[in-house]
């Protein structure tokens, strides 16, 4: 039976997200294309990213800055400031947990917020804007939390696909910023694709030169996808 064909979106310009004064524009999956459960790992391979209910592109006119990067697990070693990492929260419990909202992990969302995004407009999150960015009910979802003494102090939305994990996001206790909690929860996301077999952990996009971004290159080896095709990120000298 031939399959059939999948429509793309491509959204209006609209300003960028990471270059003030540029804008962005995106492909999109048609929304109600029946069962993106099963596009999601193929988009994947493609280079696309989940955004609540919409699997994205970049497909910007002037600019290809954006490049899908995925982390290679089996091959995955922490470097020594990663061990730092991993000794500093020995003391944390994680647990794979159901996704979606409630109070306690909207009001550590919003700390979160107000603290790395105060005045962008996403700091004032209500619960419909959580659940309209972090979770879509075709999406395999697992919300990772971190605990310590039962208190929430980080959750890891990770979508589970056939062909890998996808770091969809992390908020975290914005008072705990010695523990590098963002990159423990990468640490943490390899381990649980080890664990289930996986071989890839997708990180969304990589920028070269993008402050924001430039923690995606200490997890080596890392693949980026450029000319349509996945290759190692080269080594700088």
């Amino acid at each position: 039976m031939r399959s059939e064909p999948v429509r793309l979106f491509q959204t209006l310009p609209h300003p960028c997200g990471y270059y003030a004064g540029r804008t962005a524009q995106n492909l999109v999956i048609d929304p109600a294309a029946p069962r993106l459960d099963r596009l999601y790992g193929p988009a994947l391979e493609r280079g696309f990213r989940r955004a609540g209910g919409h699997l994205y592109f970049p497909n910007c006119p002037q600019c290809r800055a954006c490049t899908p990067c995925r982390i290679d697990v089996g091959n995955f070693q922490p470097d020594r400031a990663q061990k730092r990492c991993l000794k500093r929260n020995a003391d944390l419990a994680i647990s794979e947990s159901i996704p979606g909202y409630n109070l306690e992990r909207h009001g550590l969302y919003e700390r979160y917020l107000q603290s790395r995004h105060a005045g962008g407009g996403m700091d004032d999150a209500e619960a419909s804007d959580f659940r309209r960015f972090l979770t879509a009910p075709w999406s395999p979802t697992l919300f990772l939390e971190l605990r310590h003494d039962g208190r929430l102090l980080a959750v890891a939305v990770t979508d589970v696909c056939l062909n890998g994990l996808s770091a969809v996001y992390t908020f975290y206790d914005p008072a705990e910023t010695a523990r590098s909690l963002g990159t423990y929860a990468i640490l943490q996301q390899v381990e649980l694709a080890r664990r289930r077999g996986m071989p890839w952990l997708y990180l969304g996009f990589w920028i070269d030169g993008h402050p924001k971004m430039d923690y995606k290159r200490r997890f080596r080896p890392l693949q980026i996808r450029q000319a349509g095709h996945w290759q190692p990120m080269p080594t700088t000298p």
